[in-house]
């Protein structure tokens, strides 16, 4: 079972003393004096430094162990399950980043001309044909960093497909259901629509009726995504799409939940103009920490002239990029997007093949329902919305019955899964489940560490009901105990720097 260590590791600006070196690099003064005269000439005097940097002096050694002793502090996909659910944490293959760091990889420069990355260009074209065929889309675009950058694309999609009609004045309204990740509002926000939100009926699924109601003229889109964010696949997914169609709005597909659907069903048979794939979650890139990631968008046909420039072509001989594209939203970030992430996927499906895809989604549906039923035997916790329904990807449990039973809640619960050795699932969303715990165990986690989650689960419950104080007081077994949550994220405290740190201690660099 993993144990996070407990080290008492201070920052390693306090470590170390003064005069040691990690390594003496030979002194080249001479050599410059040589050719230049004056070893002042090389650097222009606004921009020398005036005073001495205040940078920690230690040993190579003592560097080594201070960020080996942090690492065994941290809990990551290689240390164990991490059930994180709509995220999608999924082993790594390393093989891919092995691959990513290859020279002929890493060392070629955005600004090459097209000519001499052929090799290069060849992968991202044959990965947005890949992408194109995986979710039943006509053309794909790699450039969004990231899931909610490609949500802000595939809304800006939507203003020019309406501004292109002439509509875009009347059409501003985007419709979002209230089990939607929370990025779907802010990102139709953000490309100036108004958010209406539809509810969930009594088995999790949008409310047909009160779609009908919703849906008008002023329809630019819907956005959702099939499975939802409680797991249960959009049956009437073919009705709804006739219904945002036949009011001239556009479907988008939040590709959070793509995971359990792969080769099975495609986003754009189901009648989805935008599809946008986090490819940093179903594809095995790392995931996390603010990035990297990769969100690429996918369209159907009528959509594939506002795509964002250059767009990558192929003439038979050799592949350029195409800027000639008149009606094109434009760029949405520098050069073709994220390669090293989008290098790794083209590598994963690669060496998985269409079978392969396919058994990733089995696996994965087969885990969470299994860890759903094992769970929904465990007093305090209840399994909203049709709880005999088989889910997909994930499943989210409440523990409102705990909660009132205890006085133990969700993040209770989380807390003290750090003492067990395991991470926390998501909690608190969707915001519809009462004290949600959203649970997704993904293929790559065997049958032994899902038992051996469900077992850490039943511990807590019942240690809950019988010595609630060891639960609400968690963790124990950890380097940091409870943090004050409100405090170390408020910017007034916060120091996520060095230089921070200082500047709040009035002290100067």
């Amino acid at each position: 079972m993993f144990r996070q260590a407990d080290w008492n590791e201070p920052l390693i600006f306090n470590l170390g003393r003064n005069g040691r070196r990690g390594h003496v690099l030979p002194r080249v003064e001479e050599d410059i004096r040589r050719t230049v005269g004056d070893v002042n000439m090389l650097i222009p005097e606004n921009m020398r430094r005036k005073s001495q940097l205040r940078l920690p002096e230690l040993s190579e050694v003592e560097v080594v162990r201070h960020f080996t002793r942090l690492s065994e502090m941290n809990y990551g996909v290689d240390s164990g399950l991490y059930p994180l659910g709509s995220c999608t944490m999924k082993y790594n293959p390393k093989i891919n980043e092995l691959l990513a760091n290859l020279p002929t990889i890493n060392m070629v420069h955005p600004y090459q001309d097209e000519s001499t990355v052929q090799g290069m260009l060849e992968i991202l074209y044959r990965l947005e044909r890949w992408l194109a065929e995986i979710t039943g889309t006509y053309e794909v675009c790699l450039q969004p960093a990231a899931g909610a950058h490609g949500e802000f694309l595939g809304t800006s999609l939507m203003r020019a497909y309406h501004n292109f009609n002439g509509e875009l004045e009347k059409r501003r309204e985007v419709i979002v259901p209230d089990s939607a990740h929370g990025t779907n509002p802010a990102s139709a926000a953000m490309a100036g629509f108004n958010v209406v939100v539809v509810p969930s009926d009594e088995d999790g699924c949008v409310n047909i009726e009160a779609l009908k109601e919703a849906v008008s003229e002023r329809t630019a889109g819907l956005m959702l995504t099939n499975p939802n964010t409680l797991g249960i696949f959009e049956k009437n997914i073919e009705e709804i799409a006739k219904i945002v169609h036949e009011t001239g709005g556009l479907l988008y597909y939040d590709g959070a939940n793509l995971n359990p659907i792969l080769g099975k069903a495609r986003p754009g048979d189901m009648g989805f103009d935008i599809v946008h794939i986090n490819i940093h979650k179903t594809f095995g890139t790392p995931h996390g920490g603010g990035g990297p990631g990769a969100g690429p968008v996918g369209v159907s046909e009528e959509l594939a002239k506002f795509l964002p420039v250059p767009r990558i072509v192929f003439d038979g001989e050799r592949y350029h990029l195409d800027y000639d594209r008149p009606h094109s939203v434009g760029k949405i970030r520098s050069f073709y997007g994220n390669v090293a992430v989008l290098l790794k996927a083209y590598a994963y499906i690669l060496s998985l093949g269409f079978e392969g895809l396919k058994e990733v989604a089995e696996v994965s549906v087969l885990n969470a329902n299994y860890l759903m039923k094992k769970l929904r035997e465990i007093k305090g916790l209840t399994l909203p919305y049709n709880s005999e329904k088989l889910r997909k990807h994930e499943c989210v449990f409440s523990a409102k019955p705990l909660k009132n039973d205890t006085g133990v809640s969700a993040l209770n619960i989380a807390k003290r899964l750090l003492d067990y050795g395991l991470h926390a699932p998501t909690i608190y969303f969707p915001l519809i489940v009462d004290e949600a715990l959203m649970i997704e165990p993904t293929e790559t986690f065997e049958k032994e560490e899902l038992d051996r989650f469900v077992e850490a689960m039943r511990k807590i419950c019942e240690e809950a009901y019988t010595n609630p104080e060891l639960v609400l007081k968690a963790p124990h077994n950890t380097a940091t105990s409870r943090l004050d949550e409100v405090k170390a994220s408020h910017p007034r405290t916060m120091a996520l720097s060095w230089r921070m740190y200082l500047k709040k201690n009035k002290q100067n660099l």
